[in-house]
């Protein structure tokens, strides 16, 4: 029975100057799944490199020749002796390595429980597998079906409901206050990484408009060309907080940049217009006093800490579900997997279903060529829908037998019944699981 498994490390069991060395950029993942092709004792393979983790994901005969050679590949390919990191690897094998897949999939195993990113890096590194024509029966079925539990898990909970970054907060905060964000015009001042991107989320969930303010304006002009935004300079503060629905803020300023005053000055010309601000720098870039004032909302750094840390409880108990979903789907696979003890077997009794046929079409020639071509398909249709049914209980036996400790007995009873040529059982498996050219 072919074997399964899962060879990385991660964020947990990997210091970043480790990760950095085994790392492989996307244009080179197809050289690690050449290094992988040429492995004899590997028949299917996936490598996945992201910042967090390096993994790799084979179908084997032999585990422990399998294992040696995936530490060797990755020695190689970090240019690092296996010593150095042996260590901080983990190695998962059968319904474990499944378990682990369908959870690294599913956000289970991320850094931030629930982030989105994962899954389309593990589509992207399973089509260069099998553009790399790596992957195989058991490989194909195992990712689809990763998808798939991924997909049931962000369905049926909560997990990637709630905000567990600063930019994500911001946006959510956003939300609560306006409710929906089209139309919305966003004033970015400074060009702090996390305010970029907590406009970048914002302009995804519909804003209208943003425009940049920095007190170098090339600086402006540099990041608004990002977000196709305006650049304006420091000096036109207060004319953009009277036309801003959002202001986000992210400067090294020593001191607060936006008064109470400021904001007081443009409250009448903005007509009970709300103003949301969301400032992220530390130290702060608004005066805490100007959340005192009438449809100002003032949101700093810790208030949003304070969300995300209501949020990450609420993914944890969306978690526990989505564990259950994972195991669910993991025995479901369990069950698939062991149906390939039988293939071999069906393969051979529909060859000699077929081979029968074609022989009595040979026999019946002159009579079936006296027939109309619709007649003469009809006789065909009707023959080997006969021989399906025949077949379909046999079939359908063996496979319930699948995994249990008679099915060799039943396997081979079939074989005498029906007087299946035996051939050589091994090989016939490894073309099944394996998409390996010779």
């Amino acid at each position: 029975m072919p074997q399964i498994i899962n060879i990385g490390l991660n964020h947990e069991t990997a210091p970043i100057e480790l990760r950095e060395c085994l790392a492989v950029e996307s244009g080179n993942i197809q050289k690690a799944l050449g290094l992988m092709r040429s492995l004899e004792v590997v028949r299917e393979g996936f490598f996945l490199s992201t910042c967090n983790r390096v993994e790799t994901l084979i179908v084997a005969e032999e585990a422990r020749e399998a294992k040696r050679a995936i530490v060797s590949l990755l020695s190689k390919i970090g240019n690092i002796p296996a010593d150095d990191f042996s260590s901080c690897l983990y190695t998962y094998e059968n319904m474990d390595a499944v378990t682990h897949i369908f959870s690294v999939a599913s956000s289970l195993d991320s850094m931030i429980i629930g982030e989105p990113q994962i899954l389309g890096q593990i589509k992207e590194a399973y089509l260069q597998s099998t553009q790399e024509k790596m992957s195989g029966v058991i490989l194909n079925r195992l990712m689809h079906k990763a998808f798939h539990v991924a997909k049931r898990v962000r369905s049926e909970t909560d997990i990637c409901g709630a905000a567990v970054s600063i930019s994500y907060a911001a946006v959510e905060l956003a939300r609560k206050i306006f409710h929906v964000l089209d139309g919305k015009k966003v004033l970015l001042v400074g060009a702090g990484e996390m305010a970029e991107l907590a406009a970048r989320h914002l302009l995804a969930n519909g804003v209208s408009s943003m425009t940049v303010v920095n007190r170098t304006f090339e600086r402006a002009v540099e990041v608004a060309e990002r977000f196709r935004a305006v650049p304006a300079s420091f000096d036109e503060m207060g004319d953009q907080l009277l036309k801003a629905d959002i202001v986000v803020s992210s400067t090294a300023a020593s001191e607060c940049i936006i008064t109470r005053d400021m904001v007081k000055k443009v409250l009448r010309k903005r007509r009970n217009r709300p103003l949301f601000l969301i400032d992220i720098a530390v130290p702060r870039d608004v005066q805490p006093e100007v959340n005192k004032l009438n449809n100002v909302y003032l949101y700093d750094i810790d208030d949003l800490k304070g969300v995300i840390e209501i949020n990450k409880a609420q993914r944890q108990e969306a978690a526990v579900k989505a564990q259950r979903i994972v195991r669910e789907e993991v025995v479901k696979f369990e069950k698939w997997l062991k149906t390939l003890e039988v293939v071999p077997t069906i393969i051979s009794l529909r060859n000699k279903a077929d081979t029968i046929i074609q022989t009595e079409f040979g026999k019946s020639r002159s009579a079936l060529d006296q027939l109309a071509p619709p007649h003469r398909q009809a006789v065909e249709v009707l023959v080997r829908s006969i021989v399906e049914k025949v077949l379909n209980d046999p079939i359908l036996f063996l496979k319930g037998k699948a995994g249990r400790s008679t099915l060799d007995d039943y396997l081979d009873m079939t074989r005498k019944l029906f007087s299946l040529d035996e051939g050589d059982e091994s090989s016939r498996t490894k073309t099944i699981t394996g998409n390996k050219s010779c």
